[in-house]
C-alpha cells in the first residue's frame, strides 16, 4: 500500500514550509503563517460522474436518429 500524498504548499500563503502536525491523520502546520489545517477526503461528487451523449438517451428509452 501507499502512502497518501502530501500537500505542496499551504493553502493559506502559499508557502512550502509544511510539516506533518501532531494533531492526528491529515493535519499540516506552516511553518511561514504559523497555520495548521487538515487535509480530507469528502467523496465523490455525483455529478462527477456522467455518460457519454449516446449512451445516455437510450438508457432513457429513447432513441439516437
Amino acid at each position: 500500500m501507499s502512502e497518501r500524498a502530501a500537500p505542496f504548499y499551504c493553502p493559506y500563503c502559499g508557502d512550502e514550509d509544511l510539516r506533518p502536525s501532531g494533531e492526528g491523520h491529515g493535519a499540516w502546520e506552516c511553518g511561514a503563517c504559523n497555520r495548521a489545517f487538515r487535509l480530507s477526503f469528502l467523496g465523490l461528487l455525483a455529478k462527477g460522474v456522467t455518460a457519454p451523449a449516446g449512451q445516455a438517451a437510450n438508457r432513457q428509452g429513447g432513441s439516437e436518429i
